[in-house]
């Protein structure tokens, strides 16, 4: 009997001592991979600082090597995103001060006097005198006028839009601004549209004959539903006959659908304003206007295919536009300059910069964020 009792104390003895030696490879082992994991977590955080510091002082000038910014700027986009309340506020505070798109985005009865003389935006001696009939078909004030206007979507036509899935989610926003009556659709970019841009060489090129046929224009602008259109009839002299001509033949066919003319005085402030800053170039594009007003009028500010380059983070090709096959000219104004101060207020928290397809793990994570 002693001898069973000694060996059944033995083999507890030992099942302990191997379940002891279990449970402790198991802690070190455990150890091991949450020390590795909050290492890797701890080399990421760092890296995102680095880089967040890196183009926060990178000057737009400065001329860009696309492959390693790209590179860079993939890793970037992986990083932890956070809105910055404090960062959008001191911009809406700043653009407010020096612009008031509240007051002065657009020419209204309310800011515009008659036979007043509206000067060009691009510093000509030449002035349009404001006459008693297009008085009367400027809006009495401006609509959004001492309203926030919520989240916005402001979405750019760059081809890295394209196949995006990005739609839904722009639809979802409550204020929509496109540009240069870009092509809509479900899956990429949307349907829904509050502010659209003509450009007025589009008029000039493409409705030519538009007193005697408006039917291609009224198509055009009706699949935004009663969107407002905004053109730039005062930034150059010749803008100004094309302008004048849509408006005369679009108010009468579409009166639910308003037709605005940017305000060259304010145009004026927010080109200084960010050249103030170190922008160089002739003119702002329409789209970085706007993302200027969306700033000052919005809560919280999306921007969507702005891309100045012709392959994307995954050095895809990309065209210039979601809608068509043209390339990239980044000639037109300065885009790859407008786009790193586009990254620089993603950087601060100001704005929220898409560069990758909504339904990418990439874009599920900033989304989540």
């Amino acid at each position: 009997m002693a001898s069973v009792s000694l060996q059944w104390i033995f083999t507890v003895m030992m099942v302990l001592i191997i379940f002891q030696g279990v449970c402790v490879m198991f802690y070190y082992t455990t150890d091991t991979h949450f020390s590795r994991d909050a290492m890797n977590k701890s080399l990421h955080l760092l890296r995102c600082t680095k880089l967040r510091d890196k183009f926060s002082v990178i000057k737009p000038a400065e001329s860009i090597e696309f492959k390693s910014f790209t590179a860079e700027l993939t890793d970037l986009m992986s990083c932890p995103y956070k809105f910055n309340e404090t960062e959008q506020e001191l911009n809406r505070v700043r653009l407010q001060f020096c612009c008031n798109a509240t007051g002065s985005l657009i020419l209204t009865k309310r800011n515009t006097a008659i036979n007043q003389a509206i000067p060009y935006e691009m510093r000509t001696k030449k002035t349009y005198k404001i006459k008693a009939d297009l008085h009367s078909m400027l809006p009495e004030d401006i609509p959004w006028s001492g309203q926030r206007l919520g989240r916005c979507a402001v979405v750019g036509s760059g081809g890295i839009l394209k196949n995006s899935s990005c739609g839904n989610e722009i639809d979802s926003a409550d204020f929509v601004i496109r540009f240069n009556l870009a092509h809509i659709n479900n899956s990429d970019v949307g349907l829904k549209t509050d502010l659209v841009t003509i450009n007025p060489s589009q008029i000039r090129t493409e409705y030519k004959d538009l007193e005697t046929n408006p039917d291609p224009l009224v198509e055009r602008v009706s699949v935004y539903g009663n969107a407002p259109l905004i053109i730039p009839a005062f930034a150059y002299t010749f803008c100004t006959p094309d302008s004048l001509r849509a408006l005369r033949v679009l108010q009468p066919i579409r009166p639910q659908q308003p037709v605005f003319f940017f305000s060259p005085y304010y145009l004026g402030t927010v080109d200084r304003y960010w050249k103030g800053r170190g922008l160089e170039e002739i003119r702002l594009s329409s789209g970085f206007f706007l993302i200027s007003t969306a700033l000052e009028l919005c809560e919280h500010v999306h921007v969507y295919g702005f891309w100045p380059f012709d392959i994307d983070l995954q050095e895809r090709p990309v065209p210039y536009h979601y809608y068509d096959n043209l390339t990239v000219n980044i000639r037109k104004h300065k885009m790859p300059e407008e786009f790193v101060r586009l990254l620089q207020l993603h950087i601060q928290g100001a704005l929220t910069l898409h560069l990758q397809p909504c339904s990418s793990p990439e874009a599920d994570q900033e989304n989540n964020l």
